[in-house]
């Protein structure tokens, strides 16, 4: 009886037929066009693993690029600074993988300069931050006066090549919902945007998805991350995954159709915390790209059903 082939066969198939007659140029089928995600690993799922381990694991999870992160979620950002950007540009080329992202949240939104021209130098496109706390009652002149204090950093970032993105994150100006529209409706540059992090919203995926619609163009990165029961306390391991999508209780599907309409082509990130900050999701290497791959099937599976 005849059946839909998922995305995940076909992928499964196309590989085998790629090692059985070798890696042709061949035109992109369908199946391939329609819409997908496009992954990159966040160095800080495995800790403080030597940077050599990790950069081993990314192809290993459908990604080729990587999100480096410093202290106090990882140091892998330092680890770069100790062997140096060429070793690390050999590191990179040693597992086939691309420095795609620069994550920075001890360095705020206002001290990203420096490694803007470092993200560039590798042909990376986006450093992350949070935004500043807020100030005052008028929640839409803040932000306003937020994206006035960012106008140096922006300009800097265009003459590099780069964007910054900006999480909605607990504790910051931009968090709710409501920031989240006027910082969007504020942006008049392609070069800051919107790093989206489910973990900190209403988890109500229909909420989630008119926000992502609501944002549009300006979502420069998604995180595929849920509160499950959150990332502050200490917790059975079970329990502290459920932030990873397919182990927690957030459907995802009207997410990523959300993701689909606005025609999101950025990288997506899956994501979680451990407690404490600074150790792999699980202890080891493996055991973390598992855990990855996992909430990717999740994803993938989503994606089968509003295909």
């Amino acid at each position: 009886m005849n059946r839909h082939t998922t995305r995940r066969e076909f992928l499964i198939g196309a590989a085998t037929a790629s090692l059985a007659f070798g890696a042709f140029p061949r035109i992109a089928s369908a199946e391939e066009s329609r819409f997908s995600l496009d992954y990159i690993v966040g160095s800080c799922m495995y800790g403080e693993l030597l940077l050599d381990e990790v950069l081993a694991e990314v192809p290993k999870t459908g990604a080729s690029y990587i999100d480096i992160w410093p202290k106090k979620h990882a140091n892998h950002r330092e680890q770069v600074e100790a062997m140096g950007l060429d070793a690390f540009q050999d590191l990179l080329d040693k597992h086939h993988v691309r420095l795609g992202m620069l994550t920075h949240y001890d360095l705020g939104p206002f001290k990203l300069q420096d490694e803007m021209k470092v993200l560039s130098r590798f042909g990376g496109k986006i450093v992350i931050s949070g935004s500043r706390r807020a100030k005052g009652e008028d929640l839409k002149a803040d932000v306003k006066q937020f994206l006035e204090e960012m106008k140096p950093h922006v300009a800097a970032a265009e003459e590099q090549g780069v964007i910054i993105g900006i999480e909605n994150h607990g504790n910051a100006l931009i968090e709710s919902p409501d920031s989240l529209r006027y910082f969007a409706d504020g942006i008049d540059s392609d070069h800051i945007g919107i790093a989206f992090a489910p973990y900190h919203l209403p988890q109500d995926p229909e909420i989630i998805a008119k926000l992502i619609e609501d944002i549009g163009p300006r979502l420069v990165h998604f995180y595929a991350w849920e509160h499950g029961l959150g990332s502050h306390k200490k917790m059975p391991k079970v329990l502290e995954m459920k932030q990873l999508p397919g182990y927690g209780e957030l459907d995802f599907v009207p997410i990523l159709a959300a993701l689909k309409k606005i025609n999101y082509a950025g990288w997506t990130s899956i994501f979680m915390h451990p407690v404490p900050r600074g150790i792999p999701i699980l202890p080891t290497a493996a055991e973390v790209t598992a855990a990855i791959n996992r909430s990717r099937e999740y994803l993938e599976d989503c994606l089968d059903r509003i295909r």
